[in-house]
Parts: structure tokens; C-alpha cells; sequence
């Protein structure tokens, strides 16, 4: 379970989602936003909701919003509101701020007063969104430098009925099998039949073939992943 103390400030569809999710993690969670239903809304699903203006430094001295681990600045369309929270968070000496960016020139500005953790997830899912529909085969992957991506995708059909060893991804490809993801059929207390989704987690050492719907997790360039679908589909 998690720990510390951390404030998101802005209850859009994004920043609601991170907090109620933090706290499922066993953060403690306090929930901010100018708006007295968005903070109706969440306050059940996390430790503290508070209705105030992020831009008053008062209210949130009132907060105690210097004792927190981190803060997620989340506030959507309003740029003003984004950037003077931002810059008391600054002057107050918050230990760490995420801020979340709509777009490029925020990114800039925000860069430019001193944030280091910038999120831009529209345009992250976008990247992920183009992905998949041109390769149907991922079903998601998370970009490192030197144009590393760690994909999951799912085995071409070429691969079905062989051992990972024999596809030699690791000489052929320049890829390493981080792990398998594969569905098991079980029945649960009510005797009903349930899919799940088990991870193995050091599969070459696993005396078994790919099946059908497996899901091979590696590491490797997007090149190199693009070939390993093109020969085996």
C-alpha cells in the first residue's frame, strides 16, 4: 500500500480519476477545487475534499499545503488558474509539484518557472491511441529513452506452439522477454466459469508453448518490435 500525504487541485475528469486512485493505493489524499460539486462528488473516495481557490495563498496555507509529498496541479482550461497556482505552490516551497499540461506552450511556461514534472496524458494516450490502431497486435507499451518501448502484444500467429527460446527474440530481434500474460479459465466460490489474466513472470524457464491469446511483455526498439510482428503474422 502506498503512503505519504498528497493534494490534487483540480477535480476534472483527470485529476478525480488520479485521486481516487492514489487513495485505493492507501494515500492520503486531499482533494481541491473551486468547485463545491465536483468536491460533493469525490469526497467519500478520499481522506479530505476542500472547495476553495487554488489562487488565494491564504486558503492554501490554510490547507496545510506545504506538509504534503507532492501536489498535482490538474486544472484544465483555466490557464491562469494553472500558472498562479503554480507559482505560489513555488513561493511556498512545496517539496514536489506535478503539474498537468494541455499543451505544448503550457509545458513551455511551466518549464520556464521551474516545474520539472510535466504531464502532457492527452497526448500520451494519443501516441498509444495511434499505436494500436496501426498495429493491433499492442495492446499498450511505455516509451524510454534511445527510442526504447516496453510493449505487450499480443503472439503472432507464427509464434503459436512454440517455445520462447526458439524464437531467439533476444539474437534475432535485439528484444528481451521481460514476461508472459496468459488467461486461465477458472471457477470462482459461486461455480461459474471466470477468464483471468496471470503473469509469469520469468517465462523461458516455464516448460510450455504459446498458446493462443498469449501476451508477450518486451523490451526492445520500436523497430525491432515492428519486425518481430511483420515475420511471425
Amino acid at each position: 500500500m502506498a503512503d505519504g500525504k498528497y493534494a490534487i487541485i483540480g477535480l476534472g475528469q483527470f485529476g478525480s480519476s488520479v485521486a481516487r486512485n492514489l487513495a485505493s493505493l492507501g494515500a492520503e489524499v486531499m482533494a481541491i477545487d473551486r468547485e463545491i460539486e465536483l468536491v460533493d462528488l469525490i469526497k467519500d473516495d478520499v481522506a479530505y475534499a476542500v472547495a476553495l481557490d487554488s489562487t488565494d495563498v491564504k486558503a492554501l496555507k490554510s490547507q496545510s499545503i506545504t506538509e504534503m509529498d507532492a501536489v498535482l496541479v490538474a486544472i484544465g482550461e483555466n490557464v491562469e488558474g494553472l500558472l498562479l497556482t503554480t507559482v505560489l505552490l513555488l513561493e511556498l516551497k512545496v517539496k514536489r509539484i506535478i503539474a498537468r499540461a494541455v499543451s505544448d506552450q503550457q509545458k513551455i511556461i511551466l518549464q520556464k518557472l521551474g516545474v520539472t514534472e510535466i504531464l502532457l496524458p492527452e497526448d500520451e494516450v494519443g501516441k498509444m491511441t495511434a499505436e494500436m490502431i496501426l498495429n493491433p497486435e499492442i495492446q499498450s507499451f511505455m516509451k524510454l529513452p534511445d527510442d526504447y518501448e516496453v510493449v505487450e502484444v499480443i503472439v503472432p500467429k507464427r509464434t503459436i506452439g512454440k517455445f520462447i527460446d526458439d524464437l531467439d527474440l533476444e539474437g534475432t530481434y535485439g528484444a528481451d522477454v521481460i514476461a508472459l500474460r496468459r488467461t486461465h479459465e477458472e471457477v470462482n466460490a459461486l461455480g461459474f466459469v471466470e477468464y483471468r489474466d496471470h503473469l509469469i513472470r520469468n517465462p523461458k524457464e516455464v516448460n510450455s508453448t504459446l498458446q493462443k491469446g498469449d501476451k508477450l511483455v518486451l523490451l526492445a526498439t520500436k523497430d525491432a518490435i515492428k519486425k518481430f510482428i511483420e515475420i511471425n503474422s
